[in-house]
């Protein structure tokens, strides 16, 4: 979608977030609560690189926890 497509709060007029974090937590937790980044990209819709930033920043947030198994990041969201 072209920048000037999006979509603008009424109130702020600022543009709505395209993905917004909600979406990147339900496809985690579609997937059982713990997948990679590429299964993520895929069921938001969005670019590889776009989803790993975006999940990159949520767990440095503390929305959703990262692990490591080898070389790929493994993100999770804690039911607790």
């Amino acid at each position: 979608m072209a920048p000037d497509e999006r979509d603008r709060d009424d109130e702020t007029g600022q543009f709505t977030e395209e993905y917004p974090p909600d979406d990147f937590v339900a496809a985690i937790e579609a997937d059982g609560g713990a997948t990679g980044t590429k299964d993520v990209a895929d069921a938001v819709g969005c670019s590889y690189e776009l989803a790993y930033k975006k999940l990159r920043q949520m767990a440095d947030d503390g929305t959703i926890d990262r692990r490591k198994v080898g070389n790929v990041n493994l993100w999770v969201v804690d039911d607790g």
